[in-house]
């Protein structure tokens, strides 16, 4: 029995150590795959909170920001783009996003003359504009050069085919065509915003105050 009982010990005492010695073994490999590496301090010790935005997509429009809101030309008050698009009755796709008379962006339904809808991406950035252009309304074919001719139309912008003149430009967008008492429709020549109001049409150069620039008697557009 005594015998017995000392194989046991022995045994006992064996795999202790051999478990000793593997934990060892195990410590010691890790230290040296990191040996020679020095810690990095952690983000915020350096240079305060470090947040990582690179996955969070573009967004034009910050849907719980408040804007101005507009329905049938009349201002509701400050909404989020959700609520003003329920109260116009569209999807906030079909929600027209432009500067209202203060400058600042507003929503509404459709383009009127307390809003005018955002020139084109491509057309936002400043360019050069001839004084000619710019300050005098054009009396014929010649009177000033051959620009793009857009149209607001369904809350987007669609180019007409060529380049044209001013006058050209006018009539391809407004002749044949009335607007309502506080309605306006919209139009683009070169850098320059164009607005169909009744009996007239008018231009505006930084898209926010507008000028007369041809009488529209009849609904008819003058040809020069």
């Amino acid at each position: 029995m005594d015998l017995l009982k000392e194989r046991r010990t022995v045994l006992v005492l064996a795999g202790g150590a051999v478990a000793l010695i593997a934990g060892a073994l195990a410590a010691w490999i890790l230290v040296a795959a990191h040996r020679g590496e020095t810690s990095r301090p952690p983000p915020a010790s350096s240079g305060g909170l470090v947040i990582d935005s690179g996955g969070v997509p573009d967004q034009r429009l910050d849907p719980a920001k408040p804007l101005r809101c507009f329905v049938a030309g009349r201002s509701v008050g400050e909404l989020t783009l959700a609520q003003c698009a329920r109260r116009n009755g569209v999807s906030t796709d079909a929600l027209d996003v432009g500067i209202d008379r203060t400058g600042a962006l507003a929503a509404a339904g459709q383009a009127g003359t307390v809003l005018t809808p955002l020139p084109p991406s491509e057309q936002r950035a400043p360019q050069d504009v001839s004084a000619e252009a710019a300050t005098t309304p054009a009396v014929g074919p010649a009177a000033s050069p051959a620009g793009a001719c857009l149209r607001y139309a369904e809350g987007q912008w669609r180019r007409l085919p060529g380049e044209m003149p001013l006058t050209p430009c006018v009539q391809a967008l407004f002749a044949g065509r009335c607007e309502r008492p506080g309605a306006a429709a919209y139009g683009r020549w070169m850098q320059q915003t164009l607005r169909l109001v009744p009996g007239r049409v008018e231009i505006s150069a930084d898209n926010r105050s507008f000028r007369p620039l041809v009488d529209q008697p009849a609904c008819a557009v003058p040809a020069g």
